[in-house]
């Protein structure tokens, strides 16, 4: 299969570079639109695949969908001299940088973009995860592209991917985080709904009462009554994309399409997914054929370790910061450097109870 890789532009408008420089070191765009979120899904669900179906019969199963799975060359323009080492008590921990877009998002009229960025954590146990979400706007260094024309400049984070594609992301946020990138993945948000139909829905509760005016629904209309409650592809796609509805616009919308990842999670592993054969096919159908990965990602082995790792391990955070604020005529979000720093630090040692108690310590 040859090697295709989506293309993500950046929403973000940096005084210090023209808007309309080409993108050089990004990937070309395809014809079919990605899905964010579906490589948690492969990650994390697999597991439950094997479990379900039989070690032996998993694996074979896996490798005989895992060539349906997009590389990306991740880390060949990243300079080695740059990348943060891992810390020996770290061990076998792995860290995964989930890179997302919203292509067919009716706010976006600008194309395909950058908007969700998450550190995935797997401890060396593999018994637990912790994704850390990085808001879309945060202002950061963001360092030289490998064709030495863009960057080298402060900019939203979601800059990074359109001045350099996916080495350029995994620079940066190396250097923001201080943590070393194991493995890439990039999906997209906006055809996720089949995946949330193939579960037969999801079941959300809904924080506070709101009304999307960008919904996929004829009319664009869609109202969401707070509580519990059963959500099809669409619902859950128009929750999940709704900023604008909320005095902290893009921090709720982290929320949403976290709640939303672990309620998918939920619902694969007790919904009875991996024991339906034809749920099974079109699930795994849906995810396999729109995920790109990096090129030494193996799924296979990845499912042998992560086997045990289920929707209860997962903790869910937001990098720390000290909320919005303009620079020049932008409105950005601004780190809480410090506590990004320790929050980082926990990460690079693997001490997941330092991670929760400082993520935690960061939302008061």
């Amino acid at each position: 299969m040859p090697t295709r890789e989506p293309m993500f532009d950046s929403d973000a408008t940096v005084i210090t570079e023209p808007t309309d420089a080409p993108d050089l070191g990004a990937p070309a765009k395809h014809k079919k639109p990605r899905k964010k979120w579906k490589i948690v899904l492969i990650v994390l669900l697999v597991p439950v695949v094997l479990a379900s179906i039989g070690l032996l019969g998993g694996v074979w199963y896996l490798k005989s969908v895992e060539g349906d799975v997009v590389r990306v060359d991740a880390f060949a323009q990243v300079p080695e001299a740059t990348r943060p080492q891992k810390e020996a008590a770290a061990g076998e921990a792995t860290n995964f940088l989930l890179l997302g877009s919203d292509s067919r998002d009716p706010e976006n009229d600008g194309g395909s973009r950058s908007d969700t960025m998450i550190v995935m954590h797997i401890n060396k146990e593999r018994s637990a995860a912790q994704l850390i979400s990085i808001p879309r706007d945060t202002w950061v260094h963001i360092p030289k592209s490998a064709d030495g024309q863009h960057g080298n400049t402060n900019a939203k984070i979601n800059a990074a991917f359109a001045w350099g594609g996916v080495p350029l992301m995994v620079q940066t946020v190396e250097e923001y985080t201080s943590v070393r990138i194991d493995h890439v993945a990039l999906v997209d948000f906006s055809g996720f709904k089949e995946i949330v139909d193939a579960l037969g829905g999801v079941d959300i509760d809904v924080e506070t009462a709101f009304t999307s005016t960008h919904s996929l629904n004829a009319n664009s209309i869609r109202k969401f009554e707070k509580g519990p409650q059963t959500m099809d592809g669409a619902a859950a796609l128009d929750y999940a994309r709704e900023r604008y509805s909320f005095k902290d616009g893009d921090f709720a919308r982290i929320r949403h399409q976290q709640q939303v990842i672990k309620a998918i999670l939920n619902k694969a592993v007790s919904g009875g997914v991996a024991t339906n054969p034809s749920r099974l096919n079109a699930f795994l159908k849906a995810t396999t054929n729109t995920v790109s990965v990096d090129k030494d990602m193996n799924l296979v082995t990845m499912a042998m370790d992560l086997r045990h790792l289920r929707s209860e391990n997962l903790a869910f955070f937001t990098s720390p910061t000290k909320g919005t604020g303009t620079i020049g005529d932008q409105s950005v979000v601004l780190a809480d450097k410090a506590k990004t720093k320790s929050l980082f630090s926990a990460v690079r040692k693997d001490d997941s109870a330092a991670i929760a108690a400082i993520a935690a310590e960061s939302t008061k």
